[in-house]
């Protein structure tokens, strides 16, 4: 046979932004071989007439570090086109590591990205201690996707300064002088980069910030130019651009950038106080670019926001006593017991919770609150808020809550957005995805696993800004664009994102009529039966690895080529 694999007659979204056009695909040795008019035969051909063909998604902004040691399938992910994961953001991973200190890695991950402790003592080997040891360990494994790991602050301080880093005590020069060697040894040894967290809400399961919050510049600048050192690797946070401002903390960011000369990537979104907030910081990186600096900011295709079920981390009762004496049941049980008019009957008399729990004024803001249905509706109009609901009906809102939380058997899901949505509309989102000093992240697979279910951003990126939204679309092109060649070329992977000849073939075939996320749904299949939302999608024909098909029709064909990606690739 002349090629390994050819797409046949899809209509090709090659990545690089431009109109689609119809050709074959053809694929040789794990890279792509010819585009266009294909004359040769395939040893296996997929008829793409009429699909959509575009690179392998790449999403820069996931937490499967711990999943990846011991799972060959980075679901939710790889469901979702994504055929290349980054992990270690946020300043949170697990190497490198000392044995002391394991227990406290993993309660700074349950805390900050929401995964069962009892899963990761269960899952974790600890077979490493260096950051080399950790993509060591991540090698054994076979994977359906690839895999890129990036360096944690919160265990890189630790790691380093014991007790004092934990308790964010300011970094001393021989603590900076032993981080910005590991930084140097970790990118030699495949890291991709470094990641860390300036916000108060990331906090540990216990309640802790996490170890980074108030590094000073001294310590940030010593990791940075640990990078330098080692001429490659790039760098991402996330700030409350608070302490003391907004202006003084990204001039810092800005001073990083300069001396490094490392790329950097931040969390951009709507707060939930301020219409245009984001907008300055927008403007602050905007600046930067235009003066020669690789700072960009992440940003999101919807709404981020919590789920609120009975199967999940919380719910709209999850304050009061009587919910309290069924919180640890069985769902069967929990429904049983709901549906009883009398525990129905006390639960709603109940109102002080709502003014003393500290999750309560989210959780119980009904007019921020919404039927997430399926398919999940992710830009719901005002009107259909619960309050608004309520309003019409003469009715409570929290009974409304009550009566949703029953739909499905217990199943269902009530949406409660808290960023991007200050005005009921994706608006925001739209500007973020336009403007071209923005990457898309933000997704988090693998994390927050009882209460967000993001890692289908990309699918919904296409489907609600390429065909769904009533207004503001985007051309196809460019939105592939956004999740394939931008995205990999942000944390370094030239290797990938586009379909042209000698490049990675990584490839999905999709059914773009068809094309539709899922309602999300709880599972147990976690070390120790811990619990996780999944959430599907609908119209991936195929989608292909290293000129492998992982998936086809929807199912895993049992090829696992998906490797550890040591560094950035040219």
């Amino acid at each position: 046979m002349d090629y390994d694999l050819i797409l046949r007659g899809g209509n090709i979204a090659d990545g690089k932004g431009g109109a689609l056009y119809e050709g074959d695909v053809a694929v040789k040795d794990g890279r792509i071989a010819a585009i266009g008019a294909v004359a040769g035969k395939g040893a296996d051909e997929i008829d793409a007439k009429g699909m959509l063909v575009t690179p392998g998604f790449v999403d820069i902004h996931t937490h499967y570090d711990g999943q990846a040691t011991w799972d060959q399938r980075l679901a939710p992910s790889s469901w979702h086109g994504v055929t290349t994961v980054v992990m270690g953001n946020c300043g949170v991973g697990f190497a490198p590591v000392h044995p002391t200190d394991h227990a406290r890695l993993i309660e700074l991950m349950e805390g900050v990205e929401d995964i069962p402790g009892v899963a990761l003592h269960e899952g974790l080997k600890w077979n490493w201690q260096s950051f080399g040891d950790y993509l060591d360990a991540l090698e054994q494994v076979p994977h359906d996707i690839d895999v890129c790991a990036q360096l944690a602050h919160g265990a890189l301080r630790v790691y380093v300064m014991g007790e004092r880093g934990a308790a964010i005590e300011p970094a001393n020069d021989d603590d900076i002088a032993k981080m910005r060697h590991l930084t140097k040894e970790a990118m030699e040894a495949g890291a991709l980069g470094f990641t860390t967290s300036r916000t108060i809400l990331h906090r540990s399961v216990k309640g802790e910030p996490t170890p980074g919050l108030r590094a000073e510049e001294a310590e940030l600048m010593g990791i940075a130019m640990g990078i330098a050192d080692a001429g490659r690797g790039v760098m991402e946070l996330i700030s409350d651009f608070d302490t003391p401002d907004p202006i003084t903390e990204f001039g810092m960011i800005r001073r990083l950038v300069e001396r490094s000369g490392r790329p950097l990537s931040l969390s951009l979104a709507q707060a939930g106080s301020s219409a245009d907030g984001w907008r300055g910081l927008l403007g602050l990186i905007e600046q930067a670019s235009k003066d020669g600096l690789p700072i960009r900011g992440q940003v999101a295709p919807r709404p981020i926001g919590l789920l609120l079920g009975l199967q999940g981390t919380i719910n709209p009762f999850i304050a009061h006593e009587t919910f309290a004496e069924i919180k640890d049941k069985p769902l069967a049980d929990k429904v049983r017991i709901m549906r009883d008019p009398s525990f129905r009957a006390r639960m709603l008399a109940e109102t002080e919770a709502r003014q003393t729990h500290p999750l309560a004024r989210r959780v119980m803001a009904f007019e921020r609150i919404f039927p997430l249905g399926d398919p999940p509706n992710y830009e719901p109009p005002k009107e259909t808020s619960l309050a608004a609901m309520a309003a019409r009906g003469n009715r409570e809102a929290q009974d409304i809550a009550y009566d949703m939380l029953l739909e499905d058997e217990g199943r269902a899901f009530l949406f409660s957005p808290f960023a991007n949505y200050t005005e009921f509309n994706l608006d925001c989102c739209r500007d973020m995805i336009a403007h071209p000093d923005t990457v898309q992240g933000l997704g988090d697979g693998g994390a927050h696993v009882g209460i967000i279910s993001d890692a289908s951003f990309a699918t919904y990126l296409l489907t609600h800004w390429g065909r769904d939204r009533g207004h503001g679309k985007f051309d196809l092109g460019y939105l592939v664009k956004r999740q394939t060649a931008d995205t990999a070329r942000a944390v370094g992977l030239m290797d990938r994102g586009v379909i042209a000849p000698g490049k990675k073939a990584d490839l999905n075939v999709i059914d773009f009529d068809r094309l539709q996320v899922r309602a999300p749904r709880m599972a147990f299949d976690l070390p120790a039966g811990g619990k996780r939302l999944l959430q599907g999608a609908d119209g991936y024909v195929a989608t292909i690895v290293s000129g492998e098909i992982v998936y086809q029709g929807g199912k895993a064909t049992g090829a696992l080529p998906g490797k550890l990606v040591r560094g950035a690739q040219a």
